[in-house]
């Protein structure tokens, strides 16, 4: 419709002009055709249009779906152990103390403990869910197109920022409970003490607690940016109505 609009401005422009009784039809058509082509393209009542509620909407299912998903995957049996990804590594400050005990012949001990550590991490996984559904109700956004039209992985970004604080404090007793469960503890104390016991060196004894919530919810996170990757990209990944229409507004 707009088109014929502008075709039908267009003919009767140059019908008008001076010299237009010399140009033939054929001719007045490549006119007509060449001023629409100058005519910037300006949508008339664009049905697929969004409003920012809706973007916001979209964006915190997207969130939601990508933190079901990404715990499911990282509660798993070797949902953190055997994702090169994810996996969790001997606490870096204690790097001292794992080149001693493999030194000492305790290789067995420590993958044990490595192990266990990223058991600790795929057990509290599987309460990390409502934690980060509950956070995501909770997010505040104000420009949902900047993130909509931002990188790949723009709304686990705004996730992250917004919220990391907050559920540090509220998955640390998940993390706790975990590593209780799991009796990290067990393999760590036996490689610690027997570090901590040769002279002169430098005690350490990371709190474990805490490495795991860190190292935990950076996974989660990973992942969930992967899940974002795969909506956006992924016509089949948008389980809903309201992605369909977000994601696929945000794709043209």
């Amino acid at each position: 419709m707009k088109k014929l609009i502008l075709f039908i401005g267009a003919i009767v422009f140059i019908a008008f002009s001076a010299d237009a009784q010399t140009l033939k039809v054929k001719d007045l058509k490549k006119k007509a055709d060449s001023v629409i082509k100058k005519v910037p393209s300006v949508p008339i009542g664009n049905p697929n249009s969004l409003t920012n509620d809706e973007v916001i909407g979209g964006l915190r299912e997207a969130l939601t779906v990508g933190t079901n998903q990404s715990a499911s995957l990282a509660s798993k049996l070797d949902g953190f152990y055997k994702n090169p990804a994810i996996f969790i590594p001997f606490p870096p400050e204690a790097q001292k103390a794992k080149d001693y005990a493999l030194k000492m012949g305790l290789t067995a001990q420590v993958n044990k403990f490595e192990m266990t550590l990223n058991r600790a991490a795929e057990e509290a996984a599987k309460s990390a869910a409502p934690i980060f559904v509950n956070a995501i109700k909770g997010m505040s956004i104000t420009d949902g197109f900047s993130i909509l039209k931002g990188n790949d992985n723009a709304a686990t970004v705004y996730l992250k920022d917004k919220t990391s604080a907050d559920l540090i404090k509220l998955f640390t007793p998940t993390v706790k409970a975990a590593i209780a469960k799991v009796q990290l503890t067990k393999y760590w104390t036996p490689i610690i003490s027997s570090y901590n016991k040769v002279p002169l060196v430098q005690k350490v004894n990371p709190d474990l607690t805490a490495y795991v919530t860190d190292r935990a919810l950076q996974g989660l996170f990973k992942l969930i940016a992967d899940e974002e990757l795969k909506i956006r990209k992924n016509p089949a990944s948008r389980v809903s109505d309201l992605l369909k229409k977000v994601f696929g507004w945000a794709g043209k």
